[in-house]
């Protein structure tokens, strides 16, 4: 007989024990974690702490991540009041930076802004970049994460580029692909290959639409040949 056919045997007969009650006191079997030998009634107990365990492991992780998502959630919901609040682009950017320092701790970030229709086009935000930074930016469908990006895309960080090891690219859409922001750290895990974007597609989706409220604004200025001063303006 085989110790499955045991184990299938004790299964199907779950009143085995109930005709040959004695034997739950007289089994000894080793102890999981010592030498010596236990009843089968202390093997269960073990075996019922052990398992106790992982699920109060596993409930812990949740609660962990529940708490991180809570916390990411606010963060968001800040910078959604910042950005819908700003009536000019200075606003805007200032709104933008502040949460990605001091909210979500990423001091070192740009964006290239391209394709757009706006009344100030002096921002470093609107800088030339390359097709092949267009290429890249409307190629993701999802933000990228991980230890390499162009030698362009890193070159827009300057002196700081040097000491960055990891990245995040997010495109900016709106009924197009209008730009991209380029998140970096010095630590090469921060941004990982195998980590969840959610919040990451969130915040370009965000941005995207934001930054289209100001432009719909400022085309309004234009077929209206109002003054700036008295609508948004980008």
């Amino acid at each position: 007989m085989k110790p499955e056919d045991i184990a299938h045997y004790l299964v199907s007969h779950p009143d085995f024990f109930n005709e040959y009650a004695d034997l739950l006191s007289d089994l000894q079997i080793p102890h999981p974690l010592d030498n010596k030998v236990i009843s089968l009634l202390e093997r269960q107990a073990i075996a019922l702490r052990d398992k106790n365990k992982v699920l109060q492991d596993k409930l812990l992780e949740l609660i962990n991540f529940g708490e991180e998502n809570d916390a990411i959630g606010e963060k968001m919901h800040r910078l959604t009041i910042a950005l819908l609040t700003a009536s000019n682009f200075d606003e805007f950017l200032s709104g933008l930076g502040y949460s990605l320092r001091e909210d979500f701790s990423i001091p070192y970030f740009v964006m290239r802004l391209w394709g757009i229709n706006c009344v100030n086009m002096d921002y470093a935000e609107f800088t030339e970049t390359s097709d092949d930074i267009h290429a890249i930016a409307e190629s993701l469908t999802n933000p990228y994460c991980g230890n390499h990006v162009a030698d362009e895309i890193k070159a827009m960080f300057d002196a700081n580029a040097e000491h960055l090891q990891s990245f995040s690219m997010i495109p900016l859409n709106t009924t197009r692909t209008i730009g991209l922001l380029v998140l970096a750290s010095s630590e090469i895990e921060r941004f990982y290959a195998d980590m969840g974007t959610l919040h990451l597609k969130r915040l370009g989706d965000l941005i995207g639409a934001s930054i289209a409220r100001h432009e719909l604004a400022s085309d309004t200025i234009d077929n209206e040949q109002q003054s700036p001063s008295d609508e948004y303006q980008i």
